[in-house]
């Protein structure tokens, strides 16, 4: 299986010797576009829904973090020439895999995107483990609940009231007053699911329940969902059920 890529870039130079230099095919990747600036890079994500976004941080109409603030992403790797910690707290807060001081040297690109690839993988394993658990009569996802870990049964809880905002393993961590990091690997141990996954998960099963009131409409259940946008929700939809919210809705009135 191939990953697509998308990679935001000002400077000409750069972005021309990367996207020639970067074995993609050997790695495992498709590079599906490129964008010279911020809002082009924007438009151009939101268009194609690439897996992995590599991008500068200093672009011109917007920066990088805005930019990825803006899209529904899951995977990316930022390159920069500045050392600026407040850039990376936001990127560590905005799920960025890895941050590369420019001059980019080649091989440790190519490590990196092999290291995410491998990540990728194995959450892709994971979550096929997880729709196997999907109940074919109502399409919920059977998620495991009440664990007897009061952690992970607390941060289960805080997805439960705060699914429908903007929220992500940033804000649980911080809510329960522990590192990010360590939820993270705990959460994963325990449920057998990313953060990630599980917070998608949980949305799904939501959208699923308020799909069978025929006076909400799609766009309507997605941003109650908190779903950032009605294409990102059918995308992680279809994902989880093999249908889009219409596909599931129509066969919904036919039963």
């Amino acid at each position: 299986m191939s990953y697509s890529v998308v990679f935001v870039e000002d400077e000409q130079i750069v972005r021309e010797e990367i996207v020639s230099s970067i074995r993609w095919e050997l790695l495992g990747l498709t590079l599906v576009g490129t964008a010279a600036d911020g809002l082009e890079g924007e438009q151009l994500i939101k268009r194609v829904e690439p897996d992995i976004v590599i991008t500068d941080i200093r672009l011109p109409a917007q920066d990088g973090l805005t930019m990825l603030s803006h899209c529904p992403i899951n995977h990316a790797v930022i390159l920069t020439g500045h050392t600026d910690f407040n850039y990376m707290k936001q990127a560590i807060r905005l799920g960025v895999f890895d941050y590369l001081l420019k001059p980019i040297d080649d091989e440790e690109l190519e490590e990196t995107l092999a290291s995410l690839v491998k990540k990728i993988q194995e959450e892709d394993k994971d979550f096929e483990q997880l729709k196997k658990s999907t109940n074919t009569t109502n399409e919920l996802i059977a998620l495991p609940r009440n664990v007897n870990n009061h952690v992970i049964d607390a941060t289960i809880a805080f997805i439960a009231d705060n699914f429908a905002n903007p929220v992500g393993l940033q804000e649980a961590a911080s809510y329960l007053e522990l590192s990010e990091s360590h939820l993270s690997r705990l959460f994963k141990e325990v449920t057998g699911l990313n953060f990630l996954q599980y917070l998608n998960a949980w949305r799904v099963n939501k959208s699923v329940e308020l799909m069978k009131d025929p006076k909400k409409n799609i766009g309507e259940i997605a941003t109650s969902c908190g779903f950032p946008t009605p294409g990102y929700f059918a995308k992680i939809f279809k994902r989880f059920t093999t249908k889009t919210p219409t596909q599931f809705r129509d066969e919904l009135g036919t039963l």
